[in-house]
């Protein structure tokens, strides 16, 4: 595969610098619009927020979560006597959890898991808009009762909370453009191909570790480099899947195509560490999600558009025996 194929055809970049304008507008708008004041958390701000390595290493054993229950505990009494749900999720990650500028709702992948949870305990749900930065500290300060952000299990945030079973396996893969896309066959064709992630991350170093002739370029944010990639400043953007897909859906000359992940990003509901009872149940609910189609129909909504049919690591298969 070619690293670069010349420029694009005028008609093309036009095409492309409307879709950034209209995603500048959209963005615009977004943050014009209130959410029960919980604001969505400056992108910026985000960005300076990079999250240490744990000390420990992650091994398959802490992807062992409680055995389902739906016997229920002081937790569920607690939520249903407060008769609401509170669960932290994003607003501003397209297709997992953001809103929808015409309805002004949060809507998405982990949103529906979130609805399907509280449908289940048998109360309404009230979302409240974090950023990643405070899904921990809310969780143990008792703010809320869970968190669906796309939140990666590992060994040390279990020592901080708890986590249901892994409900989608993501992992760090890359967007290009789409004349690249169509002859992508693994990490060696990104020799000289100019691929951004965001700063202050990992995954620029892991995309340099599978090709070191790739030209790596910072962004302060996905969103950054999605205006790189439409003014034609890079090739390719890389990132957790499910972002990519997001990225996907705002460009109509960006695919994902299949490949394997360069991470392993296995994405847990979290609660407080107390609240066993809880985890027990969500783990319930999840079991039955899978059984009834329920994750594969929210799957083929929001990602499979995007991101083709699930591979062999979707849906997870549940571990228990903690």
């Amino acid at each position: 595969m070619s690293a670069r194929v010349g420029g694009r055809r005028a008609g093309a970049r036009g095409a492309r610098l409307a879709v950034l304008v209209l995603a500048v507008a959209l963005a615009t708008l977004l943050a014009a619009c209130g959410y029960d004041a919980t604001p969505v958390p400056e992108p910026a701000a985000q960005a300076q927020s990079t999250p240490e390595p744990p000390d420990c290493s992650t091994t398959p054993a802490d992807l062992r979560s409680y055995a389902p229950s739906r016997s229920g505990g002081a937790a569920l009494a607690r939520i249903r006597k407060a008769d609401r749900l509170v669960v932290g999720v994003s607003a501003d990650t397209l297709l997992m959890g953001s809103r929808n500028p015409e309805t002004n709702r949060i809507e998405g992948f982990d949103i529906d898991l979130a609805q399907r949870i509280a449908d289940e305990v048998g109360v309404p749900l009230q979302l409240r808009v974090i950023s990643a930065a405070d899904r921990i500290p809310l969780l143990q300060g008792g703010d809320l009762d869970l968190v669906v952000r796309n939140m990666t299990i590992n060994c040390d945030r279990w020592t901080q909370v708890a986590f249901s079973a892994e409900y989608y396996h993501s992992g760090q893969k890359v967007l290009l453009r789409s004349d690249l896309a169509k002859g992508y066959n693994g990490p060696a064709d990104l020799a000289g191909v100019t691929v951004c992630a965001p700063a202050g991350t990992t995954s620029i170093q892991n995309i340099q570790d599978e090709e070191p002739e790739a030209e790596a370029v910072a962004a302060v944010n996905h969103t950054g480099c999605l205006v790189k990639f439409q003014q034609g400043e890079v090739d390719a953007i890389t990132g957790d899947d499910v972002v990519l897909a997001g990225l996907a859906a705002q460009d109509p000359y960006a695919l994902v195509p299949q490949q394997r992940a360069f991470t392993a990003e296995p994405y847990g509901v979290a609660a407080n560490s107390k609240d066993v009872d809880l985890v027990a149940f969500v783990n319930a609910v999840l079991q039955d999600y899978l059984a009834d189609g329920g994750w594969r129909r929210s799957y083929d909504r929001w990602l499979g558009p995007y991101l083709g049919a699930p591979d062999a690591s979707n849906p997870p298969a549940p571990r228990y025996g903690r």
